[in-house]
């Protein structure tokens, strides 16, 4: 479709006095119609301040109902959002900001401070949204005096940029992943089909806004939908346990980290799960001997796995195949086109393994400003080019193998790490493992693995070897084991593999001096 509705509007126009959004922390309400109010105020302030169609606002916030009237204010000017990184300091923050061309910053008084430097150091105009967490804020006094009018014609272009979100920029300087109308409503359709939304849904918001998973998994399906979001300024155990506990949440989405740190709260044992209808985990798969505790809470976690650039949901695997295909993360969703494609350039047929690539309504159209890494990323016949290796079985279903980026080459044999990972996850007092590929004279690279011990156990790494090759190759074990309190993660959760190799190399060097 080449024009879609104006989504607050619409949403206000069906249910105008259903609950929208829940501020925790505040247990102010918020109804679609208020939202789309909102929106609209917001959006005339922005004209009235000269802003146009293309020009972009930036906002360094935590989670607040009010990120999303500013997101649908955005559609309803044409004017771009831009969510920044709250995880990143100053300098880190600097060169996104100006490769957003932002003219305002909009920012809460969590980060009135960076948000100040930032503004200092640029042309860019700062504007408070008020303090955390009161009910009455600067962004109220700025909305009452902003003029209520409806702007927009009612319909958005589905093509058209929305919001950036800048990837977590693991070398050089981030990119900016273009989000549009159209990608947000496959997202809908895609997610939706895949975990039954209804207008009954009622979700959490915790996730960091800056990431698509904290817009779109599941807040923005659910906001279609015409359900409810509580939303939480971040991630609290015990407070999801009690919302979950209390039949506040239907639909919940995390990442691993997530999962896990649920599993070690105390309030889980005295927790039911029942209003739980759909459970879904992203970013990376759920170790195994996760996925099994919380099955014996009659709890079914489904692995999926998506990208920003794919708006994001491709994959979510089925409830009544989790338990027999573990670690998958299902068959592609109903509006994505989905193939395998070897190191030859080869499409695969049936069974196979090979670098997945997307197709279909919810893929980015590329990087603002960014036509060569556009076209790096696409091939030749617009396929989305992933960077994983996945594996498909004989019934269609897909498993993530690896980036293709983190395999390394050791003795001239192909490793994957995500394999070595998950074998000792398996080891009785590994919670988590990480492995990276490190240079070796002898064998060119070798693995270098990173272990968290369960709570109340003790890692021995020199007994580690001689498991590991009860279950590995020779070499696909690690050469070295180390033991960490905490790993460097990304927003999602995501281990930050090029930190760890930097850290690593920077140790040997010292030893080697």
């Amino acid at each position: 479709m080449e024009f879609l509705t104006d989504m607050a509007a619409k949403r206000a126009e069906l249910t105008p006095d259903a609950v929208a959004f829940v501020d925790h922390e505040t247990a102010r309400s918020f109804t679609f119609c208020e939202i789309n109010n909102r929106a609209s105020r917001l959006g005339n302030f922005l004209l009235d301040r000269g802003l146009e169609k293309g020009d972009r606002v930036a906002v360094l916030c935590l989670n607040h109902p009010d990120f999303f009237v500013l997101l649908f204010a955005a559609q309803k000017t044409g004017i771009l959002l831009v969510p920044l990184n709250w995880r990143q300091p100053v300098q880190e923050l600097l060169p996104v900001l100006a490769a957003s061309k932002a003219k305002i910053v909009f920012c809460d008084s969590e980060f009135a401070g960076a948000a100040s430097e930032l503004t200092a150091a640029t042309d860019v105009e700062l504007c408070p949204i008020g303090a955390t967490p009161t009910a009455s804020s600067a962004f109220d006094d700025l909305l009452k005096d902003a003029s209520p009018a409806a702007i927009g014609c009612g319909k958005i272009k589905a093509a058209s940029p929305w919001y950036l979100l800048f990837t977590s920029g693991t070398t050089g300087l981030p990119k900016a992943v273009i989000q549009t109308a159209g990608m947000t409503y496959a997202n809908m359709i895609n997610y939706g089909q895949a975990t039954g939304l209804s207008v009954d849904e009622k979700g959490i918001n915790f996730l960091p806004l800056f990431h698509t998973a904290g817009i779109n998994l599941p807040t923005l399906p659910i906001f279609l939908n015409g359900g409810t979001s509580t939303i939480l300024r971040k991630f609290d155990a015990d407070t999801v346990l009690d919302l979950i506990n209390a039949d506040q949440v239907t639909n919940f989405f995390g990442v691993p980290a997530i999962y896990q740190a649920i599993s070690l709260s105390s309030k889980v044992e005295k927790t039911g799960f029942s209003s739980l209808k759909s459970l879904g985990c992203g970013g990376a798969p759920v170790p195994e001997h996760l996925l099994l505790e919380y099955q014996k809470r009659g709890v079914t976690i489904c692995n999926g796995m998506g990208m920003t650039e794919t708006g994001p949901t491709v994959f979510l695997m089925d409830r009544a195949s989790a338990g027999q295909k573990i670690g998958s993360v299902g068959k592609p969703q109903i509006l994505t086109d989905v193939r395998l494609v070897d190191g030859d350039g080869e499409i695969l047929e049936g069974p196979g393994e090979g670098e997945v690539q997307f197709r279909g309504p919810n893929i980015t159209p590329g990087y603002m400003d960014n036509p060569e890494a556009t076209a790096a990323t696409f091939s030749v016949d617009g396929w989305l080019k992933s960077g994983d290796i996945a594996r498909r079985d004989e019934d269609g279903y897909y498993y993530i193998v690896d980036r293709i980026k983190d395999m390394y080459i050791s003795g001239g044999e192909n490793v994957y790490p995500a394999e070595v990972e998950k074998v000792l996850l398996s080891h009785p007092v590994i919670l988590e493992a990480v492995v990276i590929g490190v240079p070796d004279q002898k064998w060119g690279e070798v693995g270098a693995a990173f272990l968290i011990a369960r709570p109340g156990q003790n890692i021995d790494p020199l007994t580690l070897p001689d498991w590991c090759r009860k279950h590995l190759a020779p070499y696909k074990i690690p050469k070295s084991f180390s033991i960490a309190d905490d790993l460097p993660r990304t927003a999602a959760g995501k281990v930050r593999k090029n930190i760890l190799k930097d850290e690593f190399m920077a140790d040997k060097t010292s030893e080697d001096a």
